[in-house]
């Protein structure tokens, strides 16, 4: 049995704006050195990532954090996940 631990980056995330009415959260996140600028489109299910790299690294882990902490997140907000990859 192998004693090694899956890879693991922390991401962070800054909620820099949040409105409702446009079905719109858009925000910050770092990761492995890298940094990207989102915006999230809710309602159509759309998120979109700059610069675009390293943009693919981030894509799904980000949707689906956003996707499960929507309601919870607030404008000037700071978050952390996990990511099991290195970054």
């Amino acid at each position: 049995m192998s004693s090694k631990r899956l890879p693991q980056t922390t991401a962070h995330v800054r909620i820099t704006r949040q409105s409702w009415q446009d079905g719109l959260i858009k925000g910050e996140v770092k990761a492995g050195g890298f940094e990207w600028q989102f915006q999230w489109h809710f309602r159509q299910g759309e998120l979109l990532i700059t610069p675009s790299q390293g943009r693919a690294l981030i894509k799904e882990p980000l949707c689906r954090f956003l996707e499960q902490k929507d309601y919870q997140l607030e404008p000037g907000g700071d978050y952390v996940f996990k990511i099991r990859a290195d970054i």
